[in-house]
């Protein structure tokens, strides 16, 4: 079935159809002229990778993210953000990438860092004289750390494929690389802010004004450390986490910064539903695809073949990188981690490497692919927020590409970013 797959798959997208109506039509292609399972098979198995408590995780942060974007939260992480190095040269293009590691602490997603605050920060680059389509390219790269720094959606679905890793370890595991992109995405700001004199057009406020713009964004960023604190300490489960993040984000919307109105709420469930609604029809599609994988034994035949190749942890990593960007070119991160994770990861911890550590190298690489074409969702949703075509920010895309990749080999070479934080905190 597998010379039958793959070419499914791929003429499929190909045509442009979405990502889960590809996997899913390959499957039933597959099974209709290469076995004699009854298609009723692929329901089945959709069903089946939907049939998990751990999963309802997903769509109780999608729903907070929602929340707390109505409530405000964006305007407040962008006015923190721009107060700490709005200042500096190219301090604008500063604020975008600061606000979108601050906002992925609440929406775990990087395509949510893109339509939030990204959007917002574009608009107010192009105002103060930064090119649009920098302004884009900088607001795509920055929001690859979207689900790296935790929550994460994708950490959630690695981890049920994973059972050598947690979810609370994985959150853990996350912050010091997606601080460290953070940090290369700025430099790269930096560097291209300084060559077109890009200025901040903005003095440093006061400490007494920082003081107080971090207290307004305190109960935002406060549900970064609940999170994380509540599922470090065992207070509850990332699946309780996730719920009580909504209630929470109800909470300070409401209440605390008085933007969020109940008549507001049916939009904002609404417009939830329908994101975790295209997020498990992909993670169902996934599980279908898998399984075919699977029966036909291409999993156990690869981790036999590389196996026997005798090759270094080093060596491994390195074409786990290349492997992992190639198929990130193609498919989207959650899928990617559903398709490849059972087949990559039990060889990486036979070869002794640490499940953390590979798990965020894998994470990291297809998140990149949301920046790369010919897929990359990253740089169409932004295309489409401003009006602006795909080639256009690709042509800008280069500097960030360069520190993305920087980042990603200290990452790959460097396992204590990924293995500190869980080993301190009991993981």
């Amino acid at each position: 079935m597998a010379e039958i797959l793959f070419p499914a798959l791929f003429i499929l997208l190909a045509l442009g159809l979405p990502v889960a109506f590809a996997m899913a039509i390959a499957v039933f292609v597959a099974l209709s002229f290469g076995s004699s399972y009854p298609h009723l098979v692929v329901v089945k198995e959709m069903f089946s990778g939907l049939d998990s408590f751990p999963l309802l995780a997903v769509p109780f942060f999608i729903l907070a993210s929602e929340i707390m974007t109505g409530g405000a939260v964006t305007l407040a992480i962008l006015r923190l953000a721009q107060s700490l190095v709005g200042h500096l040269k190219g301090g604008l293009g500063h604020a975008n990438v600061v606000s979108s590691a601050m906002f992925a602490g609440i929406s775990g997603s990087a395509l949510a860092d893109a339509a939030g605050p990204g959007t917002m920060m574009i608009r107010m680059m192009e105002k103060a004289g930064y090119d649009r389509s920098y302004a884009g390219a900088l607001t795509i790269a920055s929001s690859v750390v979207g689900p790296i720094i935790p929550p994460s959606i994708t950490m959630i679905i690695y981890a049920m494929q994973d059972k050598e890793v947690s979810v609370g370890s994985l959150f853990m595991a996350g912050v010091l690389p997606g601080v460290l992109i953070t940090v290369m995405v700025l430099l790269a700001n930096a560097r291209v802010s300084h060559a077109r004199g890009y200025s901040s057009g903005a003095p440093m406020p006061p400490l007494a004004e920082i003081g107080r713009i971090a207290f307004y964004a305190l109960p935002a960023l406060f549900l970064i450390l609940l999170i994380v604190g509540g599922i470090r300490f065992g207070i509850f489960t990332p699946t309780e986490a996730s719920v009580i993040a909504v209630f929470y984000a109800l909470i300070v919307g409401l209440f605390v910064y008085r933007t969020l109105k109940l008549r507001d709420l049916p939009d904002i469930i609404l417009r939830g539903a329908l994101t975790s609604g295209a997020v498990l029809l992909i993670l169902g599609a996934a599980r279908a695809f898998a399984w075919v994988l699977i029966i036909e034994g291409i999993p156990q035949f690869l981790a036999e073949t590389i196996i026997a190749w005798d090759l270094t942890p080093i060596v491994f990593l390195l074409a786990v990188n290349v492997l992992l960007l190639g198929f990130g070119l193609f498919m989207d991160p959650l899928p990617g981690v559903m398709i490849l994770v059972p087949i990559l990861a039990p060889i990486s911890f036979a070869l002794g490497i640490d499940p953390n550590h590979f798990a965020i190298i894998v994470i990291v690489n297809l998140t990149l692919g949301l920046t790369t074409p010919p897929v990359g969702s990253l740089i169409f949703v932004v295309s489409s927020t401003v009006g602006m075509k795909p080639s256009e920010l690709i042509r800008e895309m280069p500097p960030f590409f360069l520190a993305l990749a920087a980042a990603l080999l200290v990452i790959t070479f460097v396992p204590a970013l990924s293995t500190w934080l869980p080993g301190i905190s009991g993981f």
